[in-house]
């Protein structure tokens, strides 16, 4: 009689524990559902599969919103874009760290330049990418991966690349295929002209609706990105077409200039003039907002 009860009581501890194995197994399958490995230009990180209090330190602001994923923070210039809707989202700094902390973020996100990378990873998941490794289209492929939305970033690029080369056909149909555009700003009281990958609309007009750009702004723009430029040369820089990237924060003075005037685009009234803080970044808000305007302006 003894025998059989140390029999039993030893198939009860083993049942037991196979019960308390079988939960530990699926307190660990829920954990890894929980996360998932984005493989980063710096490594892995374990970030979250399903982020839901996203903090954006630079540029990418607006990839996060157009895959629908929860915004708490973001840098400055992104909280001063009119086609964002960040109603509720702080303003924040790499430098401002408590501010961060304070908004407990579940995953943080920027460029390879910001600042105290090591004290924000102690925060919160951080990953970082180095401006123009990536082209403008990939970049939000791999935005989509980092938050777990790679399919629904991949149909967004799709249809984008269809709709724009459509929009190209019409206006070199309009302008003639020859036709030259360029690109300008005015910034902190100089001008700047764009090659075809530091937004501004250039990945639009020169990447998928192929518009020639001048050979000038080919020598000086297109390794770099951009060009400094002063007023007395800037009639050589620009083409048939001219896109004004309207800074109101920096003077338009030269706007009303004899040299300005003069140019042949501006004489014939093919100078279209954006507001520079909707067209700063390469997202897919601003990128649909960049492929309103060019339809707006160049087909009458």
């Amino acid at each position: 009689m003894k025998k059989r009860y140390i029999v039993l009581l030893i198939g009860l501890l083993l049942l037991l524990a196979a019960c308390t194995n079988d939960s530990e197994g699926e307190d660990s399958a829920s954990s890894s559902d929980d996360t998932i490995t984005y493989e980063s230009e710096n490594g892995p990180v374990e970030v979250p599969a399903n982020p839901e209090r996203v903090i954006v330190l630079s540029t990418f602001a607006g990839n996060v919103l157009a895959l629908d994923t929860p915004l708490v923070g973001v840098d400055s210039w992104s909280k001063g874009n009119p086609n964002y809707d960040l109603e509720g989202v702080e303003a924040v700094s790499d430098d401002n760290l408590e501010k961060i902390i304070e908004l407990q973020p579940d995953l943080i996100i920027g460029l390879s330049s910001i600042k105290n990378v090591d004290k924000l990873k102690e925060i919160a998941p951080t990953v970082t990418f180095t401006y123009g490794q990536l082209d403008y289209l990939e970049q939000h492929l791999e935005i989509g991966k980092l938050l777990n939305k790679e399919e629904e970033a991949q149909q967004w690029i799709d249809d984008f690349k269809g709709r724009a080369i459509d929009l190209g056909d019409q206006i070199r149909e309009e302008i003639g295929p020859d036709a030259t555009v360029s690109v300008i700003e005015n910034f902190d009281k100089e001008l700047y002209v764009f090659g075809d990958n530091w937004a501004r609309g250039t990945e639009i007009l020169y990447q998928e609706m192929r518009l020639p750009m001048p050979e000038k702004v080919k020598e000086t723009a297109l390794e770099d990105g951009y060009a400094s430029l002063s007023l007395e040369v800037l009639p050589e820089y620009v083409g048939d077409y001219l896109i004004v990237s309207k800074n109101e924060d920096s003077s338009s003075s030269f706007m009303d200039t004899e040299t300005f005037q003069n140019i042949p685009a501006v004489k014939n009234g093919n100078v279209f003039v954006a507001d520079a803080t909707k067209f700063y970044f390469n997202d897919p808000i601003t990128l649909d907002y960049q492929l309103d305007f060019f339809e707006e302006n160049f087909l009458p």
